[in-house]
């Protein structure tokens, strides 16, 4: 239950700006925010705390050495681990697998989906990664793709609600699969795709929506066959993008801000996120911790360590805004679900709040009112 009224004092980050005042939560709401608008620059030198959004990432499979697919408890210690690093809402991204090892991680994943635990983000759903893509694009993902049906993913939501599903539309009858589950509820994103330009074009037509981790397990943008990735830069409004600088380049990075309007980050997290270097399993994979990075044995990145905290520094460090890396890393996220009620403040919302100090560490993490534990961070 959350604590009935709380008052933040310090530089809020409203839609309009940033308000030197304070913010008030009765009952998981803001309630309030009042004080006087200043600049952001004013904003980030007052050396007041800074009051921001809570973090929405739409691509974890997991942390603190636990992995979505192992079941059981794991998604549970996986929001919590994402939440003392700023991440109030998550989606728990799932492993191309054999369809009986996706349903028991789909039915272990219920719980934690329905009954929000204190303690952890916000576990708003499931990201379906596969195993609707293409065999030729696994980049990380094991070797269980399959041909998708409107009945099987209705079937696996109804173990655990799916928000979000990745497929490869040059795959015989992916395409035409598109409308249908747009129109049954799901969001379906574009990856793990060896297709060109115009099947991203003709995927977007179709309903598509998103593009899952943008440059990564898709094919590559060349100025005479574009390729997926082209058909990203040229057409999409929402694209996923992991900012932790080894999977996607600054310049790259840059390139697809320019070009995409709500761009938005992800972490892809691992199992070993927030772990030392050491071994670790990716689905059924055994993925290595090392230097920053995660891989395969034959040195295939396979997701991050990055957490959401991380992703603002690393933009802001590019040269981004407050305001705009706000946005990258909570209010497109959850433009992107249509979620109203979060990724940005304002009386109403919900209380999803981080609070960071001068240098954008966190000092403070409050889940719909609920205020996280970060000793151990």
């Amino acid at each position: 239950m959350s604590v009935a009224r709380q008052e933040i004092s310090g530089n809020v980050l409203t839609p309009q700006g940033f308000i030197r005042g304070k913010l008030t939560v009765v009952d998981g709401r803001v309630s309030g925010i009042e004080g006087q608008p200043i600049s952001e620059g004013q904003a980030r030198v007052s050396g007041e705390p800074l009051i921001l959004p809570g973090f929405i990432d739409l691509h974890v499979h997991g942390g603190g050495g636990f992995d979505t697919m192992e079941g059981g408890n794991a998604v549970a210690e996986i929001a919590r681990v994402h939440a003392r690093h700023g991440t109030t809402s998550m989606l728990a991204t799932t492993m191309t697998a054999p369809m009986a090892d996706i349903s028991r991680a789909m039915a272990a994943l219920a719980d934690a989906v329905r009954t929000h635990r204190r303690g952890g983000a916000h576990v708003m759903g499931v990201h379906l990664e596969g195993p609707y893509i293409n065999p030729g694009a696994l980049g990380a993902q094991p070797d269980f793709a399959r041909p998708a049906s409107v009945a099987e993913v209705k079937a696996l939501h109804e173990l655990a609600p799916i928000r979000l599903i990745t497929m490869a539309p040059e795959l015989p009858g992916n395409l035409d699969l598109i409308a249908p589950l747009r129109a049954a509820g799901f969001h379906v994103q574009i990856g793990h795709t060896a297709g060109t330009y115009e099947d991203g074009v003709a995927a977007l037509q179709r309903g598509a929506t998103g593009f899952t981790h943008l440059f990564n397990a898709m094919s590559k943008f060349h100025h005479r066959e574009p390729g997926i990735a082209g058909a990203a830069l040229a057409h999409a409004e929402f694209a996923e993008i992991i900012p932790d600088l080894l999977h996607v380049h600054p310049g790259a990075i840059r390139a697809a801000l320019r070009a995409i309007p709500c761009l938005y980050c992800v972490t892809d997290s691992t199992a070993a996120a927030g772990m030392p270097d050491g071994d670790y399993n990716l689905g059924s994979h055994r993925v290595t911790k090392c230097l920053g990075g995660v891989r395969l044995a034959d040195g295939t990145l396979a997701g991050s360590t990055l957490t959401m905290d991380q992703a603002l520094r690393n933009l802001v460090g590019m040269g981004l805004s407050l305001d705009d890396a706000s946005r990258r890393v909570a209010t497109n996220a959850a433009d992107f679900l249509g979620l109203a009620d979060r990724g940005r403040l304002f009386v109403g919302g919900r209380a999803d709040i981080v609070v960071l100090d001068a240098a954008l560490h966190l000092t403070q993490v409050i889940v719909e009112g609920d205020p996280i534990d970060l000793t151990d961070v």
